[in-house]
């Protein structure tokens, strides 16, 4: 008996769904080889036993010849026998391949998850991991035992054709031609069903993310009032989820259908064929039972065949997402030593921006995904592209941690006092009062985990307020304020201006009072800089960059 799971799971292979699924198959080559060679025991055993009542029939009843009906009936005793013991091992095999499959890829999603560390909240959502962890491990363990039941089912299906052709060509042409075309009648509802497989999954991550942030903000909801609108999202994206499963029934149950309506048509057409034949004497009564039984049992083979597709494409769908989350990469390491001659531009090369040093820059993009790919850039969260500071390329860049600060949404505040997170500095009062966080930060104020009892706008300005108690020389804010009103976000606006002034500044937002407030604004749309200027000017000039502020609706011109 061995252990599971392994102390070192080893290194996944080529980064694809299927390389991930053939890696699997090669680090247990023995039990998964033991697996196959039992399964095809199995099921040839079963496959044989028409051949059996066959020949009994022959050789024992019509030649009334009780010796050989003995000696018959004691080869299906065997057959017997042998498809109960191949059973049992096969089943062991299988159940280990799954598990060791499944563990496996759990140790090295697990692993990878340590190594991101705290860029795995930048990069992948908690509801994501969780149902990487929880529902494609079992995905990708079922893919793995089905190879063992699968591959006995074809090459049993090889074999009884190849008896069939032996015995009477006409009624063997009729099963080797009609096994591969009742696969192929099928074969059409397998690609919707693998596309409709992935949207589901993409609702479950979705919904497991949303269920995440729930219970992260429970004790505020409960707080606020806000738990029935909550509730209502979740049972909102559980209807997306539902509906989504409903249409992957929709398929499977066409699949079902198919395995039992198309085998037992072919069935039918072995029967009758055959009852002709043995009508003119073409073959014998007992070929006639074998004919019929091997047309019955064909349908089982086959049913795992179908059974295997259905598991396979399941297992795919998981091990893309199992590798998407193992091709992430960690944050580059932070080596460099060279000094700049003192503030000057931060310049993506991607997508043209060049932040001025001195100066309140606003972001505007309209896929707030290439906002947030433009500020890991210039953060080097990520190491894309070439990004520089003041002249010196960001990986040279000595103390760029303490250069350079990103902020977002997902940064956690810290257990513990309060006053002891934001520092003790002389620029702290300044930075509570810019962030409007003065009223949160009492003496005694006191974190629980990941500020748990803050609602999400406090949170927020206790993010920016530690931010801006840091005094970096250069400081990248992503949707600073997209969690506070309106009135609590205008007095912002003017106090980080003030607070930051002669410091260099980059809001990345689409907040029109956040960007009338910005000394320069920069739109980007499609990755790339596509207008700039201030907010005011962009209105009257850029239409694309005035639908994105404006979410489509039409404004008076501004004075």
């Amino acid at each position: 008996m061995r252990s599971l799971p392994v102390p070192d799971p080893g290194v996944p292979g080529r980064l694809t769904p299927w390389g991930h699924l053939r890696w699997l198959a090669r680090v247990e080559p023995r039990a998964l080889g033991a697996g196959i060679v039992f399964g095809i025991l199995w099921m040839l055993s079963q496959a044989l036993v028409p051949v059996a009542l066959g020949r009994a029939v022959d050789d024992g009843i019509a030649a009334r010849d009780t010796g050989a009906l003995l000696g018959w009936s004691a080869v299906l005793l065997g057959l017997g026998a042998v498809q109960a013991a191949s059973g049992i091992l096969r089943h062991r095999r299988a159940s280990f391949v799954w598990l060791a499959a499944a563990y496996r890829t759990a140790q090295v999603v697990t692993r990878q998850a340590t190594r991101l560390g705290a860029a795995l909240p930048r990069r992948i959502s908690a509801g994501e991991v969780v149902s990487v962890g929880l529902t494609d491990v079992a995905h990708i363990g079922d893919g793995m035992d089905i190879m063992i039941r699968g591959s006995g089912a074809v090459v049993t299906i090889v074999v009884v054709s190849a008896l069939l052709l032996g015995a009477s060509l006409p009624l063997g042409l009729i099963v080797v031609i009609g096994v591969p075309l009742v696969l192929a009648a099928a074969a059409p509802l397998f690609r919707p069903y693998h596309r409709r497989t992935h949207v589901l999954r993409e609702r479950v991550g979705e919904l497991n993310t949303r269920a995440a942030d729930i219970v992260a903000g429970l004790r505020v909801l409960r707080g606020i009032g806000g738990e029935q609108i909550f509730a209502e999202r979740y049972r909102a994206g559980s209807q997306r989820v539902r509906r989504a499963g409903v249409r992957v029934a929709q398929v499977d149950s066409a699949l079902s259908g198919a395995q039992i309506l198309l085998p037992g048509l072919l069935i039918a057409l072995v029967v009758w064929a055959g009852a002709r034949a043995a009508t003119t004497g073409a073959i014998t009564p007992g070929e006639l039972v074998t004919f019929y039984g091997y047309a019955v049992f064909l349908i089982h083979p086959m049913r795992t065949i179908g059974e295997a597709a259905d598991k396979l494409i399941r297992a795919h769908v998981a091990a893309g997402r199992v590798v998407r989350l193992l091709a992430l990469t960690p944050e580059p390491v932070l080596a460099g030593t060279t000094e700049p001659a003192g503030p000057g531009d931060l310049t993506d090369t991607e997508s043209g921006l060049v932040v001025r040093p001195g100066r309140c820059t606003a972001l505007v993009a309209t896929d707030t995904a290439a906002a947030r790919a433009i500020a890991d850039r210039l953060g080097r969260y990520v190491d894309a592209g070439e990004v520089a500071y003041a002249g010196v390329p960001l990986r040279e860049l000595a103390d760029l941690r303490a250069r350079i600060l990103v902020a977002i949404n997902e940064d956690r505040l810290f257990a513990g006092p309060l006053r002891a997170g934001l520092g003790d500095g002389p620029g702290v009062a300044a930075a509570l009062h810019a962030a409007c966080a003065e009223d949160i930060a009492e003496p005694d104020a006191h974190v629980a985990e990941a500020g748990r009892e803050f609602s999400g706008g406090q949170q927020q300005r206790l993010r920016l307020a530690r931010a801006l108690a840091a005094d970096p020389e250069v400081l990248i804010l992503v949707e600073p304020t997209s969690a506070v009103d309106a009135h609590t976000e205008a007095r912002i606006a003017d106090r980080l201006r003030a607070a930051r002034t002669g410091r260099t500044t980059l809001v990345c937002t689409t907040s029109p009072l956040m960007l009338d407030r910005a000394d320069h604004v920069v739109f980007v749309s499609g990755g790339a800089v596509a207008a700039e200027g201030t907010h005011r000017e962009l209105l009257r000039t850029t239409p694309g960059y005035a639908a994105v502020v404006t979410r489509g609706e039409t404004l008076a011109p501004a004075d």
